[in-house]
């Protein structure tokens, strides 16, 4: 079965398996975030406390990505235009962003993401909506890592502990 996803076509109306089996890869990946030319990880359900001790005036972090709306693989030269459009809404933003980026645990899938400090809840949910991402991750500092689910909760992961169903 082939999924697609536009920007037209809201992704809370898609197949509730596809949306279950991407909620579990995502709680699954691997995220990391670049500080000073080093990598560190971040974990959903966990807190990052190197990101907060580099930037400890922040009071909430994001981490999106412009690439592969519904997580359905594209050109390559689309997912840079794309991020490039979300990098130019963060500096027009005034937000504090470094470089980032998701992959499977057996690195068959990545994506260039971005980390962002006192993005608030709501931006960074329409910036999902508007690059047509399922997935993005956002959390209050001291507070463990939360992903965010642009989707109707599937019944099999609608209690999740470390995921907001937010349609």
């Amino acid at each position: 079965m082939r999924y697609t996803c536009t920007m037209d076509a809201p992704l809370a109306a898609a197949d509730a398996v596809y949306i279950d089996w991407l909620a579990r890869a995502y709680l699954d990946a691997d995220y990391r975030w670049e500080h000073a030319g080093h990598w560190h990880d971040l974990r959903i359900g966990l807190q990052a406390p190197g990101l907060e001790l580099i930037h400890p005036g922040a009071v909430c972090f994001g981490f999106l990505s412009a690439w592969n709306p519904g997580s359905v693989e594209r050109p390559e030269q689309e997912n840079r235009d794309a991020d490039a459009r979300l990098r130019a809404l963060l500096v027009e933003g005034g937000y504090r962003f470094g470089p980032a980026f998701a992959s499977a645990p057996n690195r068959s899938w990545r994506e260039p993401s971005w980390i962002v400090m006192d993005l608030p809840d709501a931006e960074l949910d329409a910036l999902a909506r508007r690059f047509g991402q399922l997935g993005s991750l956002w959390w209050r500092a001291g507070a463990p890592v939360r992903l965010r689910m642009q989707a109707q909760a599937p019944s099999s992961l609608e209690t999740h502990p470390d995921i907001d169903w937010l349609t």
